[in-house]
């Protein structure tokens, strides 16, 4: 569950500061603070096979390329996301290695698992929010009905693929990645 924190409003300079001396996490809507709930394990467990995958892919073709969990976004003035996995350059990493971990230039790939609480802001607002910012690939991880939707930036615009059960997951980033809906939402073997 997402809420707002207090009515202060932030600058997207205060918020890459910002520290309350907690562990809680934000990101930042319209200048204000929103609390990000810790995620369930199979959010964990999603977001774990995925990013391995990405990595396996990323190291067998040799590319300058890291994926990352939670790393940030920044989407507009005072907007900055925290992504569930993304795949970025190495110089986008190492541009900003003592940093926030928060970019300012598109990641090459965003995928962000559902939630109950986070339909809305999932499907809607980042989607929104990441062609505005100039990311060409988001995939859409969803449990709740068993689905992966990959979102393709076309002038601007996401053009949209929509997986379920056995079908490959067809990424034009990584063209031979092996991977079903299925195979990530599946968890009998653990």
């Amino acid at each position: 569950m997402v809420k707002a924190t207090q009515q202060n409003l932030y600058t997207f300079e205060e918020y890459i500061v910002y520290d309350d001396h907690t562990d809680n996490h934000y990101e930042l809507v319209n200048g204000r603070l929103e609390t990000m709930t810790p995620p369930t394990f199979l959010h964990i467990l999603i977001c774990d096979l995925i990013r391995d995958a990405l990595k396996a892919e990323i190291d067998s073709l040799q590319l300058p390329l890291l994926a990352t969990r939670e790393s940030g976004i920044r989407t507009g003035f005072n907007k900055s996301r925290i992504t569930d996995v993304s795949v970025l350059t190495k110089e986008q990493v190492m541009s900003s290695l003592a940093g926030t971990g928060i970019c300012d230039t598109p990641p090459v790939l965003i995928v962000e698992v559902v939630s109950a609480d986070s339909i809305k802001r999932d499907y809607r607002f980042k989607r929104s929010e990441y062609a505005a910012s100039g990311v060409s690939e988001y995939w859409i991880v969803d449990p709740l009905e068993q689905k992966v939707t990959v979102l393709v930036l076309n002038e601007g615009l996401y053009e949209e693929n929509v997986y379920t059960e056995n079908q490959l997951i067809a990424s034009p980033t990584f063209e031979k990645i092996k991977l079903t809906v299925k195979q990530i939402l599946s968890f009998e073997n653990i």
